[in-house]
C-alpha cells in the first residue's frame, strides 16, 4: 500500500490495538469479550500493519512465525482446563486465587483457558492470513 497517511496511523494504531485487545480478553470474564475477540482484534493489528508494511516486515516484527502460537495456546488452554483433576475435581472446574489482583481482578484457571483461547487465535488467523498474502501476490 501506498498511503503515507496509512502507513503511518498503521504505526500508532498496532499498540493501541493490541492493548485493546487485551482489555477485551481481560473484561471477558465479567462482561462481553474475551480471548476468541481479543485474539481477532489482535490479529487485525498486525493484518493492518501487514498491509501498509508488507508481510515479510511483519512477520519480522512478529520475530516468531504465527504458526508457532497455536501449540503454545492449545497446551496452556488444555492445561488450564484439566489443571482442576490435580485436585480431584472434575474437568473444567474453575480455579482461583484468593486474593484479587489490582486492575484485572481475580484470577483463576478461566482466564488461563482465555489467553490459551487468545493466542492460538491469533496464530490460525495471522497464519490463514499471511499464507494467502504471501502466494497469492
Amino acid at each position: 500500500m501506498k498511503s503515507t497517511i496509512l502507513k503511518t496511523a498503521s504505526i500508532y494504531l498496532l499498540p493501541i490495538l493490541l492493548l485493546f485487545s487485551i482489555f477485551i480478553l481481560l473484561r471477558g470474564h465479567y462482561f462481553p469479550g474475551g480471548g476468541f475477540v481479543g485474539g481477532l482484534i489482535a490479529a487485525i493489528a498486525f493484518v493492518l500493519h501487514s498491509f501498509t508494511h508488507g508481510t515479510e516486515a511483519t512477520l519480522k516484527l512478529l520475530r516468531i512465525h504465527p504458526s508457532a502460537l497455536i501449540p503454545v495456546g492449545l497446551a496452556l488452554a488444555a492445561i488450564s482446563m484439566f489443571a482442576p483433576m490435580l485436585n480431584g475435581q472434575p474437568v473444567m472446574t474453575g480455579l482461583w486465587f484468593d486474593q484479587p489482583v489490582p486492575v484485572i481482578g481475580l484470577i483463576g484457571s478461566a482466564l488461563f483457558f482465555d489467553i490459551g483461547v487468545y493466542v492460538v487465535v491469533i496464530g490460525v488467523v495471522l497464519t490463514i492470513l499471511f499464507t494467502i498474502a504471501q502466494y497469492s501476490g
